[in-house]
């Protein structure tokens, strides 16, 4: 899910920054076609017939109060929901709670003008498990502020049973069935384009059912959520607004509706098809061996897309303080940019700030433990087994095993005396964090956060060379693995180095970003959320932080803006013995002070300043009123 979340929750694409602006977010009311048409966009203009539509947002903890939003600034309900501060939810949290669950906080969808029948319809999204009650509660608050009548379309088997029964117990809601608008045909190209992969035909999707990107895939039930593929095929016709045109459109896959797809092609399936879906018709066939192996060399060569440099001569042991951002080639860019940050403060442009020591273990240490513990074979061989390669199981099984063969190989004992010998006279032999930092991370659109392991807490020399082990293994991580090909880097070019850091043992700590990622059009704002302790549960979002947003241009009290109170009533610290542990804590008080808050966006724009203007995510920890910086990254909008 990491492309597809944000995209599955909205209900068309993105369009230029002017024409959003046009207009006010959103109405309470909509009077006449030309406030419908202010705020709405228009999609398939040109191809299958014009289709204005605009969102749709109910809040029902304020009595049903309604958001006609102004579709053509915001691409998805979670965003104005965010940018409006009506919820902080995202992502799988607001998808769960918003369109699957009955008692939900919000009623989402979208009214569309339908231009074939001159009607107004409202409509959910058709993974939307909307109840009976939440159809009626719609059909109500529309009914009372939209200036024409508007008919409930259905757009799933679920929503038609719904309707229906509306129906029959005298609900008194009209509606559009898509069978009145499109007449019934046997094809309807969703997106012109043409490929090679493998036929599978699949009932229904499940949070278990894995799709590999080299398949072109029959749906008998349109999908819900989707990977990225070769091309879709659905047997129901769905709405124009479906998720997967999308999704499609954006990976440049062929699709189309064909009626009784399944039954039609269900010889060809496991084999490799050539699939090309046109505006007069459409071609499924068995593919040639010429396209099956450019198609195979094409899927090949994605990994060739991005190859990071990469300085694996360089040896030394290197403290941050010797680092520059230049030297992410050797270090890594985590730290790399720390060494930046304390050249940035050395030389008086970032104040008031500490890095906490540490140094590196340089990418050719990886390369030297690859080649003596003989698994540079294993893993080109791996990287280049069809199996591997076309079965996500497999390669997730076979992923697992190479980090088996990581963890329990043998270091150079020359490498750990090194290591222990830097620890002890560098840091004084205090526990230290040992963290990942490889040359993958933080390039262009591609942040890599949250996708390697590090281990907090090391205390002791057989823990330090287990540690550094477990960080090396982490490159192949499933989740990394699948970011990178995702992304189409190569990655027999991806190297990790090992930052060891002194830990400290903080009182608060969490992540900042330099602009409001709720709101696009607050730019100047800082956004900060905090916890108590060490701030491992903040990056891995697994509890509510304190969350703010700063503005540097107000004044008075509104600069601070307390979006979310921290809940928790424990909070993690060092333990003595290594690791970390949990402790009861005091929930009465604010995690951070206005003033701590101010000090740390103050640093924040002073770090951004220092990597030339360009929005920062940040990891900072505070003991007392002392802050230290121990990350920065550009920030990529998720």
């Amino acid at each position: 899910m990491k492309l597809g979340l944000c995209l599955l929750l909205s209900l068309s694409l993105a369009i230029p920054a002017l024409a959003q602006k046009s207009a006010p977010r959103s109405l309470p009311r909509i009077t006449s076609k030309v406030e419908f048409d202010k705020l709405a966009r228009v999609y398939y203009q040109g191809r299958f017939y014009a289709l204005p539509h605009l969102m749709f947002v109910i809040d029902r903890a304020a009595k049903d109060r309604i958001y006609y939003v102004n579709s053509k600034r915001y691409s998805f309900h979670s965003e104005f929901a965010n940018a409006n501060y009506l919820t902080l939810e995202r992502g799988r949290e607001f998808f769960r709670h918003n369109y699957l669950e009955a008692n939900r906080r919000f009623i989402l969808g979208a009214i569309a003008y339908q231009t074939r029948v001159g009607k107004f319809t409202f409509e959910f999204w058709e993974g939307d498990l909307a109840t009976d009650e939440i159809v009626s509660e719609a059909y109500k608050t529309i009914s009372a502020s939209f200036f024409a009548p508007v008919y409930f379309k259905p757009n799933s088997a679920h929503q038609e049973e719904v309707s229906s029964r509306m129906q029959e117990n005298g609900a008194g809601i009209a509606r559009l069935l898509a069978s009145e608008i499109n007449p019934p045909q046997d094809y309807l190209p969703l997106n012109i384009a043409t490929a090679v992969g493998v036929l599978r035909i699949i009932d229904r999707m499940t949070d278990a059912t894995i799709i590999d990107r080299n398949e072109v895939v029959i749906f008998r039930e349109p999908p819900i959520s989707l990977t990225p593929l070769q091309g879709v095929i659905t047997t129901t016709l769905s709405t124009p607004l479906a998720h997967v045109n999308l999704l499609t459109k954006g990976w440049g896959a062929p699709n189309a509706y064909i009626k009784d797809a399944d039954k039609l092609f269900k010889p060809l399936e496991g084999r490799f098809v050539y699939f090309e879906t046109r505006e007069d018709g459409y071609t499924l066939r068995p593919a040639e061996t010429n396209e099956t192996l450019e198609a195979g060399r094409r899927l090949a060569r994605r990994s060739d897309l991005l190859t990071p440099e990469a300085d694996l001569d360089f040896e030394r042991l290197t403290e941050l303080k010797d680092q520059r951002k230049r030297d992410a080639k050797r270090f890594g860019a985590k730290s790399a940019n720390l060494g930046e940050v304390i050249h940035a403060a050395r030389a008086g442009a970032v104040r008031n700030i500490i890095v906490p020591p540490g140094f590196t273990i340089p990418f050719f240490h990886y390369t030297q433990f690859v080649e003596e513990n003989k698994l540079e074979d294993a893993i080109t061989e791996m990287l280049g087994n069809d199996r591997f390669n076309h079965d996500p199981v497999y390669r997730k099984q076979q992923l697992a095993e190479l980090r088996a063969k990581i963890q329990n190989g043998r270091l150079n004992e020359a490498f750990s005396r090194a290591v222990v010998e830097k620890w002890r006279a560098t840091l004084g032999g205090k526990g230290v964090f040992v963290r990942s930092s490889t040359n993958s991370e933080d390039l262009p659109n591609f942040s890599g956060a949250g996708l390697y392991t590090s281990v907090p807490n090391v205390r002791d020399d057989r823990a330090m060379l287990e540690a550094i082990k477990t960080v090396w293994a982490s490159l192949w991580n499933y989740e990394a693995y699948e970011a990178r090909e995702s992304f189409g880097i190569n990655h027999s070019a991806v190297y990790p180095a090992v930052l060891i850091q002194e830990g400290v043992n903080a009182e608060a700590a969490g992540v900042l970003i330099t602009t409001n990622p709720f709101d696009q059009d607050d730019k100047n704002a800082v956004y900060i959320n905090a916890k108590r302790g060490l701030g491992i549960r903040v990056v891995e979002g697994r509890r509510a932080p304190e969350q703010l947003i700063f503005n540097p241009h107000s004044r008075g009290t509104g600069a601070v803006r307390v979006l979310t109170r921290s809940g928790d009533d424990t909070m993690l610290t060092f333990d003595e013995r290594g690791g970390v542990r949990e402790i009861k804590i005091d929930t009465e008080r604010r995690v951070l002070t206005d003033a701590v808050v101010r000090r740390l966006a103050r640093a924040a724009l002073q770090i951004e300043r220092a990597f030339g203007g360009r929005d920062q995510d940040i990891e900072w920890v505070t003991i007392g009123d002392q802050i230290y910086i121990v990350q920065s990254r550009p920030y990529v909008e998720k």
